[in-house]
């Protein structure tokens, strides 16, 4: 008896939850179907699959053992990939991982509020644009015969245009310039979100004992959103190679490579689509993405045990 009323309660409790409950398992059809399903295809990455043995021969084709993998790292441009892949990354944590907290820290200090939500609106706003009408943008400032090489010229702080997007030396610069502009304003909503729960009598209290702003930044603010912060370094650390906040190298490199930067623009992500989709080497491609994401997953346990024995905050 109490076992067939503990099933009559949940079943009424489900049906009273009907709309959570269809949009909770909508969003688990979805990860099935575009996350677990493909994971089929990792098999690839052992076989000598070509296209034109369609999706069967996935799993009728030959085994090729490590051979893909071996080919990678025999590749000739092997050195130059993880090189640009690496640095491109680590260059874009960097920057791009406190730019959000310290404008999160200013925003927070104005007092101002049309002139607060104004401009947390205009810095999340890029957020939304496509990275390919950024890399329009970019072009049209950024060319030899840009907007921007138009001014230094006129100015006269420059004799001649400067190679923004075409000269090696200045892509990891742009790189990170654009990737900055982009998103700060977005990771910096998650940290006002942060700032917002933490009780103000803890500033009250500051203020009687006569504690500055920086005072309080650094004795309250900061340690009160390192949860959220360590969170999100985790995460940063786990997408390190895709682009760590944004995961935008891909289309960056993509969009903005070309033969004059190549030695710093090209990265694993073009490389896998170039040998995979322009030049159907699919079992390679896939190699070289399962390499990518065994890294991402040891950068991210990795990351998690480390913040969860110094900090005692992590993700699981």
């Amino acid at each position: 008896m109490v076992g067939n009323q503990k099933v009559m309660e949940r079943r009424k409790n489900f049906k009273k939850q009907g709309l959570l409950q269809l949009f909770a398992l909508s969003g688990m059809l979805y990860l099935f179907v575009f996350a677990f399903v493909p994971l089929v295809g990792i098999i690839m990455a052992f076989k000598n699959y070509t296209v034109d043995q369609k999706i069967i021969g996935i799993f009728t084709s030959e085994w090729a053992g490590l051979r893909h993998f071996k080919d990678f790292f025999n590749d000739i441009n092997f050195n130059t990939i993880m090189r640009n892949t690496i640095v491109l990354s680590v260059l874009k944590l960097i920057f791009s991982f406190p730019m959000p907290i310290i404008f999160a820290l200013m925003l927070n200090e104005v007092k101002n509020q049309p002139f607060k939500r104004f401009t947390q609106t205009v810095s999340y706003l890029p957020h939304f644009i496509s990275w390919v009408i950024v890399a329009g943008l970019a072009i049209n400032f950024f060319s030899t015969d840009g907007i921007i090489n138009s001014l230094l010229l006129w100015t006269g702080l420059v004799d001649q245009p400067i190679s923004f997007l075409t000269s090696s030396n200045n892509f990891w610069p742009m790189a990170v310039f654009m990737d900055v502009w982009k998103d700060m304003g977005w990771w910096t909503i998650i940290f006002m979100a942060a700032i917002t729960g933490i009780d103000p009598t803890l500033y009250e209290a500051a203020d009687l004992d006569g504690a500055g702003r920086l005072r309080k930044m650094w004795n309250i603010t900061l340690p009160s959103i390192k949860g959220t912060v360590t969170v999100v370094l985790i995460l940063a650390l786990g997408n390190l190679f895709g682009g760590g906040l944004s995961g935008s190298n891909f289309e960056q490199s993509y969009l903005l490579g070309n033969t004059m930067n190549f030695e710093h623009s090209e990265i694993l992500q073009t490389h896998i689509f170039k040998t995979g989709m322009v030049h159907s080497r699919f079992a390679y491609a896939t190699a070289v993405g399962l390499i990518q994401s065994f890294v991402s997953l040891v950068l991210i346990f990795a990351s998690n045990s480390v913040s969860k024995k110094i900090s005692d905050n992590s993700l699981f």
